[in-house]
C-alpha cells in the first residue's frame, strides 16, 4: 500500500518502475545506478590530473590502502564499481576483527572507513568502473567505463571476488524472490518464524547463519562434506553448535528450487545415495566461494589458472615473466609482473581471504608504493 501511494503520488505507472525516492520528495524513474550516485551527490569523475596511487576497488583491501595512502602524504583516488565494502561489506557479523571483542558487521566497517579515507583526502569515485590498465612512459592509464581515463604514478588492484552462482534447477527464478547471494543482513527481518538454508561452508556462511538464527524459525546449513572443520573458523562452529535453531545437512546439495511467485520448496539431494526430499523453504542463501573479478585485465598481467593475480616471488614460476619484467630488482612482495602495479587483498594468488589479512595486505601495497615512488 506504501508502494502504491508514492506511485499515485509521482503519478508513475508499473512500466516506469522502479521508482527511487529522495528525502526531499524528488523521484527518478526507472534510473540506472549512475543516475542515483550523481543525485546523492557522489563523484564519478576524476577532479586531478594525476595520482600518485590509484586504487581499483573499495573492498577491505581497497580501504586500507585509501586510508594510509593519503594519511602518508599520497594523491590517491579509490575507483569501486559497485557499492564499498566489497565480499566482506555484506557479513552481517565480523566477530575475529581486530579490536572489536564483539564484533561489527560488514556495512559498520565500511561506513567508517569510507569516513576515514575521505577524512584523510582520499578521492573517490563510485560508481565507475575501471576497464584497463595501460603503462605509458611509467605512468599507469586507467581505462574508465565511460570513456574518459584517469593518471597515475602506481597503482594498486584490489578488485576482490565475485560470488558464484549455483546452477541447480529454478533458483535463477527466484533471484531477489527467496534466494540471495550475500544478502543475508538485509533480507533477514523479512523471514521471521520462517524456515531459511543457508548453502556453503565458509565463514560468510557461518556468519549469515548466526544472524539469521535470531530471525528464521530454524536455519539449515548445506555442505557437501561430513561437517565444518575444514572450512570455517572453529570460533563460529562452536556458536553454530551452540545455537539450538541451526541444523547441518551434510553431504547434501541443492537440486531444485520450486514455488509459485516466490521461493516455497527445496529438493535437497544426498551425495551417498542420490535419494530426494523435498523440503519447505521461504528463503535460501548462497554462500558458495567466489571468483576473482580479473577478467579485465589484460595478458600483460600474469594471473594463475584461477584468474587471481600472481605477485612478487612467485612470479618466477611463470615462464612468461622475463620477458614482460624489465626491472633490475625484483618485483617487491605485493608488486605485479608490471613494475609500479600493486594487488592486495582477496584478488591476489594466495591470499588468506580474511578482512583482517586483506586490510593488511592493503596497508602493506602502500609501503610498497612509496620504495617504488621513491625509485621512480
Amino acid at each position: 500500500e506504501e508502494a502504491q501511494g508514492l506511485m499515485s503520488l509521482h503519478a508513475v505507472a508499473e512500466s516506469e518502475l522502479p521508482l527511487v525516492v529522495f528525502e526531499d520528495g524528488s523521484a527518478l524513474r526507472d534510473p540506472d545506478t549512475r543516475m542515483v550516485a550523481e543525485r546523492i551527490g557522489l563523484q564519478h569523475t576524476a577532479l586531478h590530473a594525476l595520482y600518485d596511487v590509484a586504487i581499483i576497488g573499495a573492498g577491505p583491501a581497497g580501504l586500507a590502502a585509501a586510508v594510509y595512502g593519503a594519511s602518508e602524504g599520497l594523491k590517491t583516488i579509490l575507483v569501486e564499481r559497485r557499492a564499498p565494502g566489497g565480499q566482506a561489506g555484506t557479513s552481517s557479523r565480523i566477530e575475529n576483527y581486530l579490536g572489536f571483542p564483539k564484533g561489527l558487521s560488514g556495512a559498520d566497517l565500511t561506513r567508517r572507513a569510507i569516513a576515514q579515507a575521505t577524512r584523510f583526502g582520499t578521492e573517490f569515485l563510485s560508481p565507475q568502473e575501471v576497464t584497463n590498465i595501460a603503462v605509458k612512459d611509467g605512468y599507469k592509464i586507467l581505462q574508465l567505463g565511460d570513456g574518459t581515463t584517469l593518471n597515475a604514478r602506481s597503482a594498486i588492484v584490489t578488485t576482490g571476488v565475485d560470488y558464484r552462482k549455483l546452477d541447480s534447477t529454478g533458483l535463477d527464478e527466484f533471484a531477489g524472490a527467496g534466494v540471495y547471494y550475500g544478502a543475508a543482513t538485509t533480507e533477514a527481518a523479512n523471514f521471521v518464524g520462517q524456515e531459511v538454508y543457508v548453502v556453503g561452508g565458509g565463514n560468510s556462511a557461518g556468519q549469515a547463519a548466526m544472524y539469521l538464527s535470531q530471525f528464521a524459525a530454524r536455519v539449515h546449513i548445506v555442505i557437501r562434506r561430513e561437517d565444518l572443520t575444514s572450512t570455517m573458523s572453529s570460533y563460529l562452529i562452536d556458536q553454530i553448535v551452540g545455537t539450538p535453531n541451526i541444523n547441518l545437512e551434510p553431504f547434501a546439495v541443492v537440486a531444485e528450487a520450486k514455488g509459485a511467485e516466490r521461493l516455497e520448496h527445496l529438493v535437497l539431494e544426498d551425495l551417498r545415495n542420490q535419494e530426494r526430499r523435498e523440503v519447505a523453504a521461504a528463503a535460501l542463501f548462497v554462500f558458495i566461494g567466489a571468483k576473482p573479478y580479473t577478467d579485465w585485465l589484460q595478458e600483460s598481467i600474469i594471473k594463475d589458472k584461477r584468474g587471481f593475480v600472481v605477485t612478487g616471488q612467485e612470479l618466477k614460476h611463470y615462464p612468461e615473466f622475463p620477458r614482460i619484467w624489465k626491472e633490475d630488482r625484483d618485483p617487491y612482495l605485493l608488486e605485479t609482473c608490471q613494475p609500479g602495479i600493486f594487488a592486495a587483498g582477496d584478488v591476489r594468488s594466495g591470499a588468506m581471504n580474511r578482512v583482517a589479512s586483506a586490510v593488511g595486505e592493503g596497508a602493506m601495497a602502500i609501503s610498497f608504493v612509496h620504495q617504488y615512488l621513491a625509485a621512480n
